[in-house]
């Protein structure tokens, strides 16, 4: 066998784009010649979704599951809406929220088998790349568990069953009834959809996004001209309204417009111990001339 050197690697990756571990099987696999290793990654489909992958894919779906005690919120993401009414693709997405009940950790998933088809996760990734033609990529997942009580999921106004674009799960500790704890869990997942808070209570601000809004607040005040006493005051004072509307336990209850969500788990008797929030797309850099889900949409006269 020949050796696999470095600068056959690279040469392989330069003419296929492929990945680094891909083109280095590829050469094993093919006694270092790199036409031989070419084809071979594009029989793989990995030359093609290798020129795929530095689109921007910030379409798809966020996908959501539940077993027992335990909840998974994944987002998969493709480059045009059209890949998400995709059955294939949503089967995918619902595959892949199954196995992050096992363990939500992105590099686990990714290895895992994905049923029927002898691929593991990725590889399935890469061959759906390859088939249909776009960028897609597994951008996050998160699970939670309680040790009693439930874990409900929630999807806003959901594509298909358990798909969409805002995927909820909340996490309630509680020895109660499992309807009404459900129930309650519902009303929960859907206020976070709709007031999407950022922690879940004080204690959980991080240190950075408090100084930020400090500054912020401080600047705020002494335009008023007032002696510092009086202006730390006001910052603290301020300081409530931002929790407020950032703090999860302090938000007013989206359901009656008046009670504070700590207020109604107090009167359950009901601890909420952890929750996750996933909107498609959030925090991706998109661009700001056409992208290719424009050119779609514009070629199929949408």
């Amino acid at each position: 066998m020949a050796e696999v050197t470095a600068s056959l690697v690279k040469e392989l990756r330069e003419k296929t784009g492929a990945g680094m571990m891909d083109c280095k099987r590829a050469l094993g696999e093919t006694a270092g010649d790199i036409e031989v290793a070419i084809d071979w990654l594009r029989k793989k489909g990995l030359a093609a979704a290798a020129k795929k992958a530095g689109r921007i894919a910030a379409e798809g779906l966020v996908g959501v599951a539940t077993s027992d005690r335990a909840g998974a919120v994944v987002e998969v993401n493709s480059e045009t809406d059209f890949v998400a009414r995709n059955d294939v693709f949503q089967n995918l997405v619902r595959q892949v929220a199954e196995r992050a009940l096992a363990d939500g950790d992105i590099e686990k998933i990714k290895a895992a088998a994905f049923p029927g088809t002898g691929r593991s996760v990725a590889e399935e990734l890469t061959h759906l790349v390859a088939t249909i033609g776009e960028n897609m990529n597994l951008r996050r997942a998160r699970r939670l568990e309680v040790a009693k009580g439930v874990v409900v999921s929630y999807v806003h106004n959901a594509l298909v069953a358990g798909l969409g674009k805002i995927g909820v799960l909340i996490a309630l500790d509680s020895a109660g009834d499992a309807g009404k704890l459900a129930a309650l869990g519902k009303q929960l997942a859907m206020h976070v959809a709709a007031a999407n808070p950022q922690f879940l209570d004080v204690a959980a601000v991080d240190k950075a996004s408090l100084d930020r809004e400090r500054d912020v607040l401080r600047e705020q005040a002494k335009a008023s001209g007032k002696p510092d006493a009086i202006i730390d005051k006001m910052v603290e004072g301020r300081l409530r309204k931002f929790y407020e509307e950032v703090v999860l336990l302090e938000q007013v209850w989206v359901h009656d417009g008046e009670s504070r969500v700590k207020a109604v788990l107090a009167k359950a008797g009901v601890k909420l111990v952890g929750f996750a929030r996933f909107k498609l797309g959030e925090g991706i850099d998109r661009p700001e001339g056409p992208d290719f889900a424009s050119e779609v949409a514009a070629t199929a006269g949408v």
